[in-house]
């Protein structure tokens, strides 16, 4: 089991789903290794449930890894994040059930790929979706680089990978990002009558159609794994180090020129 302080990671059962809560609301359930293993630890012991259901406490769906650090990182511990992190959409993608995001304030960064990976999404009103790669001195390879692609297309993926833009709930579910919007006060209950409806189908013949449907995530695998290699070659990076300190300043960054 991981070392993740408790309480950082809620688990309950309800009916025939499994809730998985992220719970770190000062950093808008941003996730460190340690909270990243602890979803996975959740995942892995849900599989006799029907339904898995990821969310955040109120506030926040989730800011994906944690950037408190960046400024100076630790290689080590950088490595340990971009490792936590596919080990958590893999888990989702491997997982026997269906996996539904329930997106209740905004996905960032690794938050917006974990929607990616999730099987299906139910968004909040109020939700917010987008990546942070390049303005943070980071780049979202697991995920947003790839599949996102297959899911809404190559140039919309590219709009949202390149220039971490934030799209509403509404502009992600023309997208092909969420497959149902709902007001704030009734995300609960829509992810209630999805979870009945999952419940009412073959749990033996769900799994076979979610193994294949895994083909474009498993195509873009190699791509995951080279992708992690750069950023982990580029710890430490001016790009890293000025893209963190800015985000932690809340200011606009100064990236320094490209190389000839």
């Amino acid at each position: 089991m991981s070392d993740v302080p408790a309480g950082d990671v809620l688990v309950e059962q309800r009916g025939d789903a499994t809730w998985i809560t992220l719970n770190r609301p000062d950093r808008r359930n941003a996730y460190d290794p340690d909270m990243a293993a602890a979803i996975v630890d959740a995942l892995e012991a849900s599989t006799r449930s029907r339904v898995v259901v990821i969310t955040g406490v109120p506030g926040s769906f989730c800011a994906g890894g944690a950037l408190t650090g960046l400024a100076e990182p630790d290689v080590t511990n950088m490595r340990g994040l971009y490792r936590g992190s596919l080990r958590l959409f893999d888990a989702i993608r491997n997982h026997p059930r269906p996996v539904v995001a329930a997106v209740n304030g905004p996905a960032a960064g690794g938050g917006n790929e974990l929607v990616i990976a999730c099987d299906l999404a139910i968004a909040a009103e109020s939700a917010t979706f987008g990546q942070t790669g390049p303005r943070v001195g980071s780049a979202p390879v697991t995920g947003a680089t790839n599949v996102l692609g297959v899911q809404i297309g190559e140039k919309r993926a590219k709009e949202m990978a390149f220039l971490c833009r934030r799209y509403s709930a509404a502009q992600a579910l023309e997208l092909g990002l969420v497959n149902r919007v709902v007001p704030d006060d009734e995300l609960v209950a829509a992810v209630d009558e999805l979870v009945e409806e999952i419940s009412r189908l073959s749990p033996r013949y769900l799994e076979i159609a979610k193994v294949s449907s895994n083909v474009w995530w498993n195509a873009a695998r190699d791509s995951f794994t080279n992708g992690l290699g750069m950023l982990v070659q580029a710890i430490g990076s001016p790009d890293m180090a000025e893209g963190a300190q800015a985000f932690l300043e809340k200011r606009r960054p100064q990236f320094p020129p490209p190389d000839a």
